[in-house]
């Protein structure tokens, strides 16, 4: 990072934008032509200017292999710088064309995929009010940096984001209760309270050091063999609760779209921790992102979990 950050003060990236972008779109979309037909340009084009870029910063930017590029860290670094400007030339041209009303392009929502039961059908409808606006849901363990254009929002669990230059709002409370699926409770039953739950059988991430607060609560009430299904994925953990691996947890909002399942404890307060939306201080005040921020808000409200 180091070193493209060196470049690009000196101005060659800038007087060599073109090239830049080109590597941007590339690094995005993973493909020569796709970068080309997005640009407009030949793929000829595209791979002369990223081998001039390559040969100027003096870094190799992309691994080629059969299926197309794959970028570097110096060229993921890259894209993120590009990502950044190409946003800020995005909002200037708007101020400079008087649309800065308009709610169109990109936009960049990043969270846990475990919240995307409650995002994509937001975005959806977002996106059905929104026709000119193109959507990328971004989703990961690792937290996106706003501050290099990796998301336009972000919506975070746990406590408050800290870090300099963002605005953070608290957004909700997610409730989060114990289920086990019909068929499990025709096999085991279902326990009473904590007392029972060492002849149950349980689900949990397969990090037991993860910080979600229902996890630490099961951590201390369920003996560690009892944990008889783990998986690092989400979307693995639900689908072991509804096909009756074992008792878990799951969001109240998502569990209620499901058949067959049963609510063994109810949520807690202690299981759940608090969202934040979170913003760039540079793109918090764009059109998009306050349609965006201001639709979630409300969409919430109208589907709020009973």
């Amino acid at each position: 990072m180091n070193k493209i950050c060196e470049i690009l003060h000196k101005g060659i990236a800038v007087d060599n934008w073109d090239e830049v972008r080109t590597a941007y779109h590339v690094a995005r979309l993973g493909t020569v032509s796709g970068a080309a037909e997005v640009m407009g340009v030949h793929h000829a084009t595209v791979i002369r200017h990223i081998d001039a870029l390559e040969a100027r910063l003096g870094v190799k930017l992309f691994q080629r292999h059969a299926r197309g590029y794959t970028p570097t860290e110096a060229g993921q670094d890259l894209s993120r710088v590009a990502q950044t400007t190409d946003d800020q030339f995005q909002q200037l041209v708007g101020r400079i064309r008087g649309r800065g009303s308009d709610v169109s392009g990109e936009l960049l929502v990043t969270s846990l995929v475990g919240l995307a039961p409650l995002l994509v059908p937001a975005l959806t409808e977002f996106q059905h009010d929104n026709p000119d606006v193109i959507v990328r849901y971004l989703t990961g363990d690792r937290v996106f940096r706003l501050e290099y254009g990796e998301a336009h929002v972000a919506l975070r669990a746990g406590a408050a984001p800290q870090e300099p230059d963002n605005v953070v709002q608290p957004f909700m409370r997610e409730p989060v209760a114990l289920y086990a699926s019909s068929a499990y409770r025709d096999r085991y039953g279902v326990p009473s309270g904590p007392e029972e739950f060492d002849r149950h059988r349980f689900i949990a991430h397969d990090n037991l050091e993860i910080r979600a607060p229902f996890y630490r609560w099961l951590k201390e009430h369920v003996p560690l063999d009892n944990i008889v299904f783990r998986s690092a994925d989400a979307r693995v953990l639900d689908r072991a609760v509804v096909d009756g691996a074992g008792l878990g947890f799951l969001m109240v909002r998502d569990a209620r779209d499901r058949d067959g399942l049963v609510q063994v404890m109810p949520p807690q307060e202690e299981w759940t921790s608090p969202l934040w939306l979170v913003t760039h201080v540079d793109l918090h005040r764009t059109a998009k992102v306050q349609a965006f921020l201001k639709h979630l808000k409300d969409y919430v409200k109208r589907y709020e979990p009973e």
